[in-house]
């Protein structure tokens, strides 16, 4: 009697162990994968963003792999997902736990583009994932979701400022569009010029608009 032969992922994922269990190693997790993946997509671009490239980065076999993820495919949703998790949902619910005051909201969130290296790198992955949402479905898609909560977010900022629905809306948008700009434009100035700016659009935000 011929005995059913299992699937090759199914093998692969069974195999995998055995190559992440060698002397003095620590096993991978997903996360591992992902970090790697990003930093690849970040420094080379999405087409190199490959199974054999991230052995070769972290040192084990194509095997070790699969004991994650399905595919390729898979871990590019992974990457998207704890991009958008990292940069949309956490961070806007650490900005609302941590003001009361619609105020300071609205001076934290003018603040995230000059946090140092922490925002230096997020710019570097969000400008490399923007680049790949150009040309990916996948990535486009998950790009315009977390467009959509951070400027719904923004807009709550105003609407606790006590605009109308419809100008907070045009509110958030105009700041969330100054924050990406400001993200991508770090170098320009001084950082008394940086200071500056800041304070003015600060000031601008709040300011009602002349009827």
């Amino acid at each position: 009697m011929n005995l059913p032969t299992r699937p090759a992922a199914q093998r692969r994922r069974r195999a995998a162990p055995a190559a992440e269990a060698e002397p003095g190693r620590t096993p991978l997790t997903p996360e591992t994968w992902i970090e790697a993946a990003t930093t690849v997509l970040v420094d080379q671009g999405i087409d190199h963003v490959r199974v054999d490239v991230l052995a070769g980065e972290l040192g084990v076999t194509r095997g070790s792999f699969y004991w994650h993820f399905r595919d390729r495919e898979d871990l590019l949703r992974r990457v998207l997902h704890a991009w958008s998790e990292r940069t949309t949902a956490q961070l806007t619910r650490r900005l609302e736990s941590a003001r009361d005051d619609p105020r300071e909201q609205l001076r934290d969130v003018i603040s995230l583009p000059f946090r140092g290296r922490a925002a230096a790198r997020a710019a570097r992955i969000e400008l490399a994932i923007r680049a790949w949402a150009r040309r990916d479905e996948m990535a486009r898609q998950a790009v315009d979701a977390s467009d959509a909560r951070r400027i719904a977010y923004h807009e709550t900022i105003f609407t606790a400022l006590g605009f109308a629905e419809e100008e907070a809306r045009q509110r958030g948008f105009l700041l969330y569009s100054y924050e990406v700009a400001e993200s991508l434009l770090h170098r320009q100035g001084s950082a008394l010029q940086r200071q500056a700016r800041s304070a003015f659009v600060e000031q601008l935000m709040q300011q009602p608009l002349a009827r």
